[in-house]
């Protein structure tokens, strides 16, 4: 099996934008390596799905283990797995905080640390983090000051690791969602969610999934926060 055949992880691949993820990249002839806790085998022999809480750092070296193994090399890694909790501040409770944390960060540095030391066997890679617009753009009425410290962080980490891995060819980039049409959000909703973008709709699967193609490919992009978001982070 040749391995110069690209190489993508995906986490929170089940679903949603990541199972949209799973198919884009497919079309594009990468191997795909793809998790989420309840994520089931696939008959595709170019995808593997390794099941389980990247939180555990167990479960982040499975998952780099198995792309090395089976396909040779990491290309890759979409961090797209996360955890949104909207509350009122002092209605957080401490597992609220813990859960954030452990999916948000520190699957983040779990998954990112590892694929990266293989990035820099190769010499390239390229690592999307999935976060919010919510970060630059509080909604009044949407509570998400856990969302906001724990993504936040994430594209604060984004510009750190690109400059640091810069000369290295490794790229770091990160797309900031708005309120994106996934299975989270009952049709019923979706009126209301549409209205909190300039553009008056919701997003689609397909603009995230796009966005992610286009920054997998810009090679001279890195440190960038890519807003998708219907205009919100511009302003109401």
């Amino acid at each position: 099996m040749s391995n110069q055949q690209k190489v993508v992880i995906i986490t929170g691949a089940s679903q949603g934008i990541g199972a949209g993820l799973v198919k884009a990249f497919r079309d594009r002839n990468y191997r795909v390596v793809a998790n989420s806790r309840s994520i089931k085998p696939s008959n595709d022999p170019d995808v593997i799905t390794v099941p389980g809480d990247i939180a555990d750092r167990a479960v982040a070296e499975r998952i780099v283990k198995e792309a090395v193994s089976r396909f040779g090399r990491v290309d890759t890694l979409v961090n797209n797995a996360g955890i949104f909790t909207a509350k009122p501040f002092t209605g957080f409770t401490q597992q609220d905080y813990s859960d954030n944390l452990a999916v948000n960060v520190t699957g983040f540095f779990n998954m990112t640390q590892l694929a990266i030391a293989e990035m820099e066997k190769q010499g390239s890679g390229h690592v999307v983090n999935i976060t919010t617009s919510l970060v630059d753009h509080a909604i009044d009425g949407v509570p998400s000051v856990l969302a906001s410290l724990t993504k936040g962080g994430l594209n604060a980490a984004t510009k750190s690791l690109a400059i640091e891995y810069a000369k290295r060819g490794i790229r770091v980039n990160a797309v900031a969602p708005g309120v994106i049409k996934t299975p989270m959000h009952a049709p019923e909703t979706h009126g209301a969610l549409g209205g909190l973008h300039p553009v008056g709709r919701m997003g689609e699967i397909s603009d995230i999934v796009n966005a992610i193609l286009y920054l997998d490919s810009a090679d001279f992009v890195t440190g960038e926060i890519l807003h998708v978001d219907g205009g919100q982070s511009a302003g109401h």
